[in-house]
C-alpha cells in the first residue's frame, strides 16, 4: 500500500546535535555561496555578459542543500531542473562551473554554450544535462532507474522539479511506470506555490501535487519543510535509504516559497501583493539556518564575516576566470551533430552477392534483431505489445525474441508513448554499450504523443556538446496499402528529415531491412526506422540476406539503370516505380530507378550523378506531394543539379487528404504504378 509520510512530524529528523559542527559549518558555506551565485546572476544580463536567462533559487535553498547532500557522484544520477543552483552546488560543481553556464562559454560543463543558462550540468559526474521542457526529465530519470535496477547498481536516479510542471502528461506516465517497475528513483516536487504567474489552485485541487499519487501502491510520499536544512536532510536521506532498499520510488514533496520573481523575464509584482512578497522574504531559509546556528554556538557573528568574506573572494575569483573563458565559435554549430555511425568494412556499398534462400522482409527484421542480441548482451526491446506468450508485436516482427532472451531484455511497456520513448532515453544513459530498441509505436500514426520525447532524443548529443547519446533505434510500421485508414497509413518522414540530429531510414527490399538494421543497432545516437508494413510478407521484396548483413548510412542502391529518366523513390513505391519502368521499357523508354534507402543522411551525390547521365528526374514517395520529402530532395537537384536538366522535376505522391479506410478511397489517394507510370511518361515526353 501507498505510504505517505510527513517528515516535519517525524521524530527521525535531523538536528544540529546529530551533526558536526563541522558539517554544519559546510551546509552554511554552501547555503551562502549558492545565494551570493544567484544574487550576482541578474547583473551579467544587465552588463549585456550573459546570464539571459536566470530562474532565482532563493527560497528552495534548503532542499536543494539536500538534494545535492545525498546525490554521491559517479554513482547516483541527478537530473536537476532550471532553478538548481543551490542543489548543483551541493553537489559538488564550483562557482566557475556555475558562472561559466550562466555567461555560456564554450567550456561549459553543461553544454558548452549550447543550451539555455541556468541548466547546470556536469555529465562527467552523472549530474545530467536536462531540458527546458519542464517535468520532462521524470522519463529519463525513470529510464534511467530501470537500467540501475537490471544492472543491479546500488545507486539511485533523483529527478528535481517544480511541482506544478507534475502537471504535465509525461510526469504521470513517469511515476506510474516506476510505481509499477518498483524502480530506484526520488521524484523531488520543490512546491512554491506558482507555475510562472498560475497559482498552484489553477493546476490541481489538491493543496499538496503529491496526493495526486496516493493510489500508487509501490510509491513511498514523503513530505517535508523545504525551508528548513535539517527537515529537508532528513527526509531526502530517508528517501534514498527507501529507494536503495528497492521499495520502489519515493516522492518528496517540500513546501517552499518563491522569495523573487519566477525569472528575469517575470515581474510577480504584477500578480503578487507587496504583503505576499515580503511574507515570502520574511521565510528565507539562509536566515532560519543562520539564526539557529548562532543560538546553538555553532558559528559567530564573526564567523559569519569571515565566511562571507571568503566568498566574496571565491566568486570574485570565479568571475575573473570564466570571463577568460573562450566563447562558442560559430563554425562549432556542426560539430556533434550527429554520433559515430558503425562503418562496415565488409558491405562499404551496401551491396551483395548472396545467392541463397530468399526470405521476407518481416524475417530478415526478425532475424537480424536476434542476430544482433545475441552479438551486444547489452541491448534490449520494449515497447506495446512487443512480448506476451506466442505474441510478438502487432505484426509478429519480435516474435520469439522474450522466449530466447527473456523478460530482462524484451517486455511490454504500458500504452504510453512517450513513457518508451523517454525511458528509452535513460536507460541509455547508464552505459555508452547499452542498446535499446523500441517500437515507438504499434502504428506510426500513433507516434504523435512520443514527439516530444523524439525531439529530445534527436538534439540531446548536440546540446550536450557530445557528452552523451542516447543509442536508441526507433521502429516504427508505416505507410498504407492495408486497408488502415486514418490511423493506420501515415508516412511521418517528412517530419522526422526537417528535425536535425535523427538518422532515418527506410527500406525497400528484405536485404536492406536486415542490413541498415545491423548498422543502426550497432551505430551510437539515435536513428528513425521506418518500416513499410505493406513490404512485411510481399513476395516483391523477398530477396537472399547474408548472415552478416551491413547497409550504410547515406548510400543509395540503384535498382534499374537507364539514360532517359531518373526516378528516386524508397520504400512502398520503389517496387510500383520498377513496374513502371519495366512497363515503359517495352515502350521503348529507358529508366534508372535509385532506391534511397537512407533519407538522412542523403545520397545526394548518386542522385546528381544519375540526371548527368539521364538529364530528367521524378521524385516519387507514398507521402503527401504538398509538404512531403520529396520537396527537399527537388530543392537539392534544382540548386545543384540544374545545368543538366532538360526538364522540370517532376513529383508523384499522396493527394493532400488523409487516407480514407474504404479501398476506393485509399486507391485514389495513395501513388500506384499507373500513376508514377504516367507521371514519368509527361515528363519523358516534355
Amino acid at each position: 500500500m501507498n505510504k505517505e509520510i510527513d517528515m516535519a512530524k517525524n521524530s527521525e529528523k535531523s538536528n544540529s546535535s546529530t551533526v558536526s559542527a563541522e558539517q554544519l559549518k559546510d551546509w552554511y558555506k554552501t547555503l551562502r555561496l549558492s545565494r551570493a551565485l544567484d544574487e550576482r546572476a541578474p547583473n551579467y544580463l544587465k552588463q549585456a555578459i550573459g546570464w539571459s536567462y536566470h530562474a532565482p533559487c532563493a527560497g528552495h535553498d534548503a532542499i536543494q542543500l539536500a538534494i545535492g547532500h545525498i546525490f554521491e557522484k559517479n554513482v547516483d544520477h541527478l537530473f536537476p531542473y532550471y532553478r538548481d543552483l543551490t542543489t548543483c552546488v551541493s553537489a559538488g560543481l564550483t562557482a566557475e562551473e556555475i558562472i561559466l553556464n550562466g555567461i555560456s562559454r564554450a567550456t561549459d560543463k553543461a553544454s558548452g554554450g549550447r543550451h539555455m543558462s541556468n541548466h547546470f550540468a556536469k555529465p562527467e559526474w552523472n549530474v545530467h544535462n536536462v531540458s527546458s521542457c519542464t517535468g520532462n526529465h521524470t522519463l529519463h530519470a525513470v529510464g534511467l532507474a530501470r537500467a540501475l535496477k537490471k544492472y543491479k547498481k546500488h545507486a539511485v536516479a533523483i529527478s528535481s522539479q517544480g511541482e506544478s510542471s507534475v502537471s504535465e502528461g509525461y510526469c504521470y506516465e513517469a511515476i506510474n511506470g516506476a510505481d509499477n517497475e518498483k524502480l530506484p528513483v526520488i521524484f523531488v516536487f520543490q512546491d512554491n506555490g506558482y507555475g510562472i504567474s498560475v497559482p498552484k489552485c489553477d493546476q490541481t485541487a489538491n493543496e499538496r501535487v503529491a496526493d495526486n499519487f496516493s493510489g500508487l501502491p509501490n510509491t513511498t510520499i514523503l513530505h517535508c519543510d523545504g525551508k528548513d536544512v535539517f527537515d529537508s536532510i532528513s527526509t531526502m536521506e530517508k528517501a534514498k535509504e527507501i529507494a536503495l532498499k528497492n521499495e520502489g520510488p519515493v516522492i518528496v514533496h517540500a513546501m517552499c516559497v518563491r522569495m523573487g520573481s519566477h525569472s528575469n523575464s517575470d515581474k510577480h509584482e504584477l500578480y503578487r501583493s507587496p504583503e505576499e512578497i515580503a511574507e515570502a522574504v520574511a521565510q528565507d531559509p539562509i536566515a532560519k539556518y543562520e539564526k539557529h546556528l548562532i543560538e546553538s554556538g555553532v558559528i559567530s557573528e564573526k564567523d559569519i564575516e569571515e565566511i562571507n568574506a571568503e566568498i566574496k573572494t571565491t566568486v570574485l575569483d570565479a568571475h575573473k576566470s570564466a570571463m577568460t573563458a573562450p566563447v562558442p565559435s560559430e563554425d562549432s554549430i556542426y560539430d556533434y551533430l550527429y554520433a559515430p555511425a558503425y562503418e562496415s568494412t565488409k558491405y562499404p556499398t551496401g551491396e551483395h552477392n548472396d545467392s541463397g534462400e530468399e526470405i521476407k522482409f518481416i524475417t530478415a527484421i526478425n532475424e537480424t534483431l536476434k542476430a544482433e542480441f545475441r552479438h551486444n548482451p547489452d541491448t534490449f526491446l520494449w515497447g506495446q505489445d512487443i512480448a506476451n506468450k506466442d505474441k510478438g508485436g502487432i505484426f509478429n516482427v519480435s516474435k520469439g525474441m522474450q522466449q530466447e532472451f527473456g523478460k530482462e531484455r524484451v517486455f511490454n511497456a504500458p500504452i504510453a508513448e512517450d513513457f518508451i520513448m523517454g525511458t528509452a532515453n535513460g536507460f541509455s544513459r547508464l552505459d555508452k554499450k547499452i542498446r535499446v530498441v523500441v517500437e515507438g509505436a504499434e502504428f506510426a500514426d500513433y507516434f504523435w504523443p512520443a514527439m516530444e520525447q523524439f525531439i529530445e532524443c534527436t538534439h540531446d548529443y548536440w546540446r550536450s556538446n557530445g557528452a552523451f547519446a542516447p543509442n536508441v533505434l526507433i521502429r516504427l510500421a508505416s505507410g498504407g496499402y492495408i486497408g488502415g485508414g486514418l490511423y493506420h497509413s501515415q508516412n511521418l518522414e517528412a517530419v522526422f528529415t526537417s528535425i536535425p540530429g535523427i538518422r532515418v531510414v527506410c527500406p525497400s527490399f528484405a536485404d536492406d531491412a536486415a542490413g541498415l538494421l545491423r548498422t543502426a543497432m550497432r551505430s551510437e545516437g539515435p536513428t528513425m526506422y521506418l518500416e513499410p508494413k505493406a513490404l512485411y510478407n510481399a513476395k516483391s521484396a523477398m530477396t537472399s540476406v547474408p548472415d552478416d548483413f551491413e547497409v550504410p548510412f547515406g548510400v543509395a542502391k540503384t535498382r534499374k539503370t537507364g539514360t532517359d529518366l531518373t526516378v528516386v523513390t524508397y520504400g512502398n513505391t520503389t517496387h510500383f516505380c520498377l513496374e513502371a519502368a519495366e512497363a515503359l521499357e517495352v515502350e521503348g523508354y529507358s529508366i534508372e530507378v535509385i532506391d534511397l534507402r537512407s533519407l538522412i543522411p542523403l545520397d545526394k551525390e548518386s542522385i546528381i550523378n544519375s540526371i548527368k547521365k539521364t538529364n530528367r528526374c521524378v521524385v516519387v514517395h507514398e507521402d503527401k506531394v504538398f509538404g512531403g520529402f520529396g520537396g527537399e530532395i527537388v530543392s537539392t537537384i534544382m540548386e545543384e543539379a540544374f545545368e543538366h536538366l532538360d526538364a522540370p522535376v517532376g513529383r508523384v505522391g499522396s493527394t493532400f487528404t488523409p487516407v480514407g479506410f474504404h479501398r476506393t478511397l485509399e486507391r485514389a489517394t495513395l501513388p500506384n504504378t499507373e500513376k508514377i507510370k504516367n507521371s514519368l511518361k509527361k515528363y519523358l515526353e516534355y
